[in-house]
Protein backbone atom coordinates (compact mmCIF):
# COMPACT_ATOMS: atom_id res chain seq x y z
CA UNK A 1 0.00 0.00 0.00
CA UNK A 2 1.24 3.48 -0.88
CA UNK A 3 1.85 5.59 2.22
CA UNK A 4 2.86 9.12 1.24
CA UNK A 5 4.68 9.61 4.56
CA UNK A 6 7.30 7.12 3.31
CA UNK A 7 8.13 9.12 0.17
CA UNK A 8 11.60 10.67 0.40
CA UNK A 9 14.52 11.56 -1.93
CA UNK A 10 15.19 7.86 -2.56
CA UNK A 11 11.86 7.74 -4.43
CA UNK A 12 11.21 8.50 -8.11
CA UNK A 13 8.15 10.18 -9.59
CA UNK A 14 7.21 9.08 -13.11
CA UNK A 15 4.74 11.38 -14.87
CA UNK A 16 2.72 11.04 -18.03
CA UNK A 17 2.66 14.28 -20.04
CA UNK A 18 -0.58 14.89 -21.96
CA UNK A 19 -3.56 14.89 -19.61
CA UNK A 20 -1.36 15.21 -16.50
CA UNK A 21 1.01 18.14 -17.04
CA UNK A 22 -0.72 19.77 -19.99
CA UNK A 23 -4.19 19.70 -21.52
CA UNK A 24 -4.63 16.81 -23.93
CA UNK A 25 -5.91 17.66 -27.40
CA UNK A 26 -8.91 15.42 -27.92
CA UNK A 27 -8.17 12.79 -30.58
CA UNK A 28 -5.13 14.81 -31.72
CA UNK A 29 -1.57 15.76 -30.76
CA UNK A 30 0.20 18.82 -29.41
CA UNK A 31 2.27 19.78 -32.47
CA UNK A 32 3.96 22.99 -31.28
CA UNK A 33 4.56 24.73 -27.97
CA UNK A 34 1.94 27.38 -28.75
CA UNK A 35 -0.59 24.51 -28.45
CA UNK A 36 0.90 23.32 -25.15
CA UNK A 37 -1.20 24.51 -22.18
CA UNK A 38 -0.24 23.63 -18.60
CA UNK A 39 -3.04 22.56 -16.30
CA UNK A 40 -3.68 25.10 -13.53
CA UNK A 41 -1.11 24.92 -10.74
CA UNK A 42 0.92 22.13 -12.37
CA UNK A 43 4.11 24.17 -12.16
CA UNK A 44 3.42 24.77 -8.47
CA UNK A 45 2.85 21.02 -8.03
CA UNK A 46 6.19 20.20 -9.69
CA UNK A 47 7.91 22.66 -7.35
CA UNK A 48 6.37 20.85 -4.35
CA UNK A 49 7.37 17.41 -5.66
CA UNK A 50 10.94 18.68 -6.17
CA UNK A 51 11.27 19.02 -2.39
CA UNK A 52 10.29 15.47 -1.60
CA UNK A 53 11.40 13.05 -4.36
CA UNK A 54 14.74 12.22 -5.91
CA UNK A 55 14.12 11.96 -9.65
CA UNK A 56 11.20 13.34 -11.63
CA UNK A 57 10.82 11.68 -15.01
CA UNK A 58 8.28 12.11 -17.79
CA UNK A 59 7.32 8.99 -19.75
CA UNK A 60 5.13 9.73 -22.74
CA UNK A 61 3.82 7.93 -25.81
CA UNK A 62 4.15 10.26 -28.81
CA UNK A 63 2.74 8.28 -31.69
CA UNK A 64 2.17 11.48 -33.70
CA UNK A 65 5.89 11.44 -34.58
CA UNK A 66 5.73 7.79 -35.64
CA UNK A 67 2.72 8.61 -37.84
CA UNK A 68 4.65 11.41 -39.55
CA UNK A 69 2.27 14.11 -38.30
CA UNK A 70 5.11 15.99 -36.61
CA UNK A 71 8.88 15.66 -36.52
CA UNK A 72 10.97 14.41 -33.64
CA UNK A 73 12.55 17.87 -33.63
CA UNK A 74 9.08 19.42 -33.11
CA UNK A 75 8.64 17.15 -30.07
CA UNK A 76 12.07 18.05 -28.69
CA UNK A 77 11.33 21.77 -29.08
CA UNK A 78 8.12 21.35 -27.06
CA UNK A 79 10.06 19.55 -24.34
CA UNK A 80 12.89 22.10 -24.21
CA UNK A 81 10.42 24.96 -23.74
CA UNK A 82 8.31 23.01 -21.25
CA UNK A 83 11.34 22.20 -19.08
CA UNK A 84 12.46 25.82 -19.20
CA UNK A 85 9.04 27.04 -18.06
CA UNK A 86 8.98 24.44 -15.26
CA UNK A 87 12.47 25.47 -14.09
CA UNK A 88 11.54 29.15 -14.20
CA UNK A 89 8.70 28.43 -11.78
CA UNK A 90 10.97 26.57 -9.32
CA UNK A 91 10.23 22.99 -10.37
CA UNK A 92 12.23 20.46 -12.32
CA UNK A 93 12.06 17.51 -14.66
CA UNK A 94 15.20 15.35 -14.60
CA UNK A 95 14.59 13.45 -17.84
CA UNK A 96 11.99 12.79 -20.51
CA UNK A 97 11.60 9.41 -22.16
CA UNK A 98 9.23 9.13 -25.09
CA UNK A 99 8.13 6.40 -27.46
CA UNK A 100 7.24 7.36 -31.03
CA UNK A 101 6.41 3.83 -32.18
CA UNK A 102 2.97 3.13 -33.63
CA UNK A 103 3.32 -0.56 -32.69
CA UNK A 104 1.42 -1.39 -29.50
CA UNK A 105 3.79 -4.31 -28.94
CA UNK A 106 6.90 -2.08 -28.90
CA UNK A 107 8.62 -2.63 -25.52
CA UNK A 108 8.83 1.12 -24.85
CA UNK A 109 5.21 1.93 -25.68
CA UNK A 110 3.08 2.20 -22.56
CA UNK A 111 1.61 0.11 -21.01
CA UNK A 112 4.77 -1.92 -21.75
CA UNK A 113 7.41 -1.04 -19.13
CA UNK A 114 10.37 -0.28 -21.42
CA UNK A 115 10.63 3.42 -20.59
CA UNK A 116 10.89 2.58 -16.87
CA UNK A 117 13.82 0.30 -17.63
CA UNK A 118 15.44 2.99 -19.80
CA UNK A 119 15.15 5.38 -16.85
CA UNK A 120 16.69 2.80 -14.53
CA UNK A 121 19.55 2.25 -16.98
CA UNK A 122 20.29 5.98 -17.12
CA UNK A 123 19.80 6.48 -13.35
CA UNK A 124 20.87 3.20 -11.68
CA UNK A 125 19.76 4.41 -8.23
CA UNK A 126 16.10 4.32 -9.33
CA UNK A 127 14.26 1.67 -7.34
CA UNK A 128 11.02 0.85 -9.11
CA UNK A 129 9.55 -0.45 -5.84
CA UNK A 130 10.04 3.11 -4.52
CA UNK A 131 8.55 4.78 -7.58
CA UNK A 132 5.15 6.26 -8.34
CA UNK A 133 3.60 6.47 -11.81
CA UNK A 134 1.18 9.38 -12.21
CA UNK A 135 -1.17 9.22 -15.18
CA UNK A 136 -4.63 10.01 -16.47
CA UNK A 137 -5.24 6.74 -18.35
CA UNK A 138 -5.51 3.12 -17.29
CA UNK A 139 -2.63 2.37 -19.69
CA UNK A 140 -0.44 4.59 -17.46
CA UNK A 141 -1.59 2.65 -14.42
CA UNK A 142 -0.85 -0.65 -16.22
CA UNK A 143 2.60 0.69 -17.15
CA UNK A 144 3.24 1.41 -13.47
CA UNK A 145 2.07 -2.06 -12.43
CA UNK A 146 4.10 -3.73 -15.21
CA UNK A 147 7.22 -1.97 -13.91
CA UNK A 148 6.48 -2.77 -10.24
CA UNK A 149 5.58 0.79 -9.22
CA UNK A 150 2.84 2.39 -7.14
CA UNK A 151 0.22 4.24 -9.18
CA UNK A 152 -1.62 7.55 -8.83
CA UNK A 153 -4.48 8.36 -11.17
CA UNK A 154 -5.40 11.97 -11.91
CA UNK A 155 -9.02 12.43 -12.99
CA UNK A 156 -8.36 15.21 -15.53
CA UNK A 157 -9.61 13.31 -18.58
CA UNK A 158 -11.22 10.13 -17.21
CA UNK A 159 -13.05 11.14 -14.03
CA UNK A 160 -15.53 8.26 -14.38
CA UNK A 161 -13.15 5.37 -13.59
CA UNK A 162 -14.76 3.43 -10.76
CA UNK A 163 -12.77 3.19 -7.53
CA UNK A 164 -11.41 1.15 -5.94
CA UNK A 165 -9.59 -0.17 -9.01
CA UNK A 166 -6.97 -2.90 -9.01
CA UNK A 167 -4.54 -0.77 -11.04
CA UNK A 168 -4.89 2.41 -8.96
CA UNK A 169 -3.33 2.97 -5.53
CA UNK A 170 -4.54 6.57 -5.14
CA UNK A 171 -6.67 8.96 -7.16
CA UNK A 172 -6.75 12.77 -7.18
CA UNK A 173 -8.58 15.39 -9.22
CA UNK A 174 -5.30 16.70 -10.65
CA UNK A 175 -1.54 16.87 -10.14
CA UNK A 176 -1.72 19.81 -7.74
CA UNK A 177 -4.09 17.92 -5.42
CA UNK A 178 -1.65 15.00 -5.35
CA UNK A 179 1.26 17.36 -4.59
CA UNK A 180 -0.73 18.95 -1.77
CA UNK A 181 -1.56 15.52 -0.30
CA UNK A 182 2.12 14.55 -0.38
CA UNK A 183 3.16 17.83 1.24
CA UNK A 184 0.51 17.44 3.96
CA UNK A 185 1.55 13.84 4.66
CA UNK A 186 5.22 14.85 4.93
CA UNK A 187 4.49 17.83 7.19
CA UNK A 188 2.22 15.75 9.46
CA UNK A 189 4.83 13.01 9.73
CA UNK A 190 7.24 15.48 11.39
CA UNK A 191 5.07 15.59 14.51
Amino acid sequence: MLDLKNVDPSWTLFLDRDGVINHEKKMDYVYHYNEFVFYDRVQEALKIFSKYVGKMIIVTNQRGVGRGLMSENDLLQIHVQMIEDIRNSGGRIDEIFYCISTDNEHPDRKPNPGMAYLAQKKFPLIDLKKSIMVGNNLSDMQFGRNAGMFTVHVRTTHPDIKLPHELIDMSFANLFDFATALQTAKENSKY
